[in-house]
């Protein structure tokens, strides 16, 4: 690739950095680099807290980005906590959680990991990837390392994400789905050139 700039990926957490690089291996065309950014708490429906967060990093930054945003909506709660959930596990904790529908029959649960892209420039549209996973709430299990995995275990499996060996969870997870959509945008040739273009333009102006 011509443009030596990076595809910077929003982030300051080590873990989804791991995994997104892990699930994007060599098949994606583009250098990702991570970059800890403090963008305001939106609030709102989950598309348009994806949307504002990653128009607000593309304007930091001015060039090309990408910001994740991860939800775990209870369908006894009307989908709750929802976009909320960073909030809900640093206060409750995955056992916290699952105490949350104990009350409730119905256990189930959808992950929905969604990928915002921006170019940069605040002209262009912010464009979402969206991946969805089904699952249960259930009792913690597995190593407590990474968010709400411990509870979550994802339908037709008998194991958390955090039991499931990484290679599997990386296979069927949310994320991964999200992953492969803007993967499969980014390797086709209006999406290569458009990032291609929008790099070039970001190192042509630092120059």
């Amino acid at each position: 690739m011509a443009a030596t700039r990076p595809l910077v990926f929003v982030t300051g957490n080590a873990k989804k950095l791991e995994e997104v690089l892990a699930i994007l291996g060599d098949s994606f065309p583009f250098r990702i680099e991570s970059r800890k950014i403090d963008l305001p708490e939106y609030q709102g429906e989950a598309d348009d807290v994806s949307r504002d967060k990653c128009k607000a990093a593309g304007e930091l930054i001015k060039a090309p980005v990408i910001v994740e945003d991860t939800c775990l909506c209870f369908n006894a709660l009307g989908g709750l906590p929802g976009p909320y959930i960073k909030w809900f596990l640093e206060k409750l904790k995955p056992g916290g959680l699952h105490k949350l529908l104990a009350g409730f029959e119905d256990k189930s649960a959808e992950a929905v990991c969604t990928f915002a892209f921006s170019s940069g420039d605040p002209k262009d549209e912010v464009l979402l990837f969206q991946g969805r996973t089904q699952g249960t709430i259930v009792e913690p299990r597995g190593d407590n390392k990474f968010g709400w995995d411990p509870c979550f275990q994802p339908k037709g499996y008998n194991q958390t994400f955090a039991e499931l060996d990484s290679s599997v969870k990386n296979s069927i997870s949310h994320r991964r789905r999200a992953l492969d959509a803007l993967r499969d945008y980014f390797t086709n040739e209006e999406g290569r050139k458009l990032l291609v273009k929008k790099l070039k333009l970001a190192e042509s102006n630092d120059s």
